[in-house]
């Protein structure tokens, strides 16, 4: 009977994570972290892979999701000729901590901010970190909630996959 859970548990968060897998990504405006509007296309439509991670301020998961990215920003990037996309969800009040973390963490990818959840609306999840993965057409073709190291991986794998297509 355990083992029968276990399997249940097993498939479950298989579905879940695959979940938006062949969706286009919504085209959404949202902010870039000096206020100005940017479309979600400006990412979606430039012929790259792309990875889309959302993420808070108050989230340990993410900003060490993020931390990891940014250590093999680089490699990924001469790699699979990757673009990676922080979007923040913090809220109003929150909103003030985020530009100081970036500065401070010195992210070498583009972050922007969801402060009114619109695209987190478009996109249906409701915790983070969520990340998604996007084809050269703004397809997505991964999605995953939560983050422990190891995960990485895990993402490199379709990485690896999507260069060879």
């Amino acid at each position: 009977m355990k083992s029968k859970f276990i399997l249940f548990l097993f498939f479950a968060f298989s579905l879940s994570a695959f979940s938006q897998s062949g969706k286009k990504f919504p085209s959404v405006d949202i902010k870039d972290l000096n206020g100005k509007t940017v479309n979600t296309d400006d990412f979606i439509n430039n012929g790259k892979i792309t990875i889309v991670s959302f993420w808070a301020t108050w989230c340990v998961p993410c900003k060490r999701e993020l931390d990891v990215y940014a250590d093999i920003f680089d490699e990924w990037e001469k790699k699979y000729g990757i673009e990676i996309v922080a979007v923040s969800t913090d809220n109003i009040r929150q909103f003030a901590k985020v530009k100081p973390l970036v500065a401070q963490k010195q992210w070498p990818f583009t972050v922007l901010s969801d402060i009114n959840e619109d695209l987190k609306k478009a996109l249906d999840f409701s915790a983070v970190p969520q990340t998604f993965i996007l084809d050269k057409k703004g397809n997505i073709v991964f999605d995953h909630s939560g983050f422990k190291l190891g995960d990485e991986y895990e993402v490199e794998d379709v990485l690896e996959e999507l260069t060879k297509k």
